[in-house]
């Protein structure tokens, strides 16, 4: 049954919830940042008319549909403001498989927001939606994001060389993966 009453997902300093259309300007200026987009898909700067509509999809969008990427605005909870994004997107052929993701601004990265914010996303894959297999990838390049996910327990499952050609350049992906009885959730 599809979660499309989803509102928002509390941690201790992070919430992940609906985007809104208030969020357009926070996310529009971080995923502008070249840093940011390095090791993603889109091209610094990122068009604010492409923020609205990304924003105007995920308003309607639910958590699980299938192929299909849910982005959760991550917010700090003592302040409400966006500070990145954590996705999942539910395998098309196995909706008890989903792959993820995350990004958080340059100000604040290296101060835990991802482990927070995609743990709290594990727990919400794993116990509510009752998932299987959460796998995730990145540039081998990207090592804060290879941390984020050995932190979190995952384990890597693979190293793909030069199998991905991105702004120019063939690049190295690592996979990642981690199985609902693996998972631990954190203590209360």
């Amino acid at each position: 049954m599809p979660d499309s009453d989803f509102t928002s997902l509390a941690a201790a300093r992070v919430e992940l919830r609906r985007f809104r259309p208030e969020d357009v300007d926070g996310f529009v200026a971080y995923r502008s940042s070249a840093g940011v987009a390095r090791y993603q898909s889109w091209d610094a700067p990122y068009p604010r008319a492409a923020g609205e509509r990304f924003i105007r999809q995920m308003i309607v969008r639910h958590p699980d549909t299938a192929g299909e990427w849910f982005q959760f605005a991550v917010v700090v909870r003592s302040t409400g403001g966006l500070i990145g994004d954590c996705a999942a997107r539910p395998d098309t052929d196995d909706c008890r498989q989903a792959e993820i993701g995350f990004t958080i601004a340059p100000e604040h990265q290296g101060h835990g927001y991802a482990t927070e914010a995609v743990r709290s996303l594990l727990g919400y894959l794993f116990g509510r939606r009752g998932k299987h297999r959460v796998t995730a990838c990145c540039d081998a390049r990207n090592a804060a994001s290879a941390a984020v996910m050995e932190r979190l327990g995952m384990r890597r499952e693979g190293h793909l060389h030069e199998s991905t050609w991105a702004k120019g350049d063939w690049t190295d992906d690592l996979l990642y993966a981690l199985l609902a009885r693996e998972w631990a959730p954190p203590a209360s």
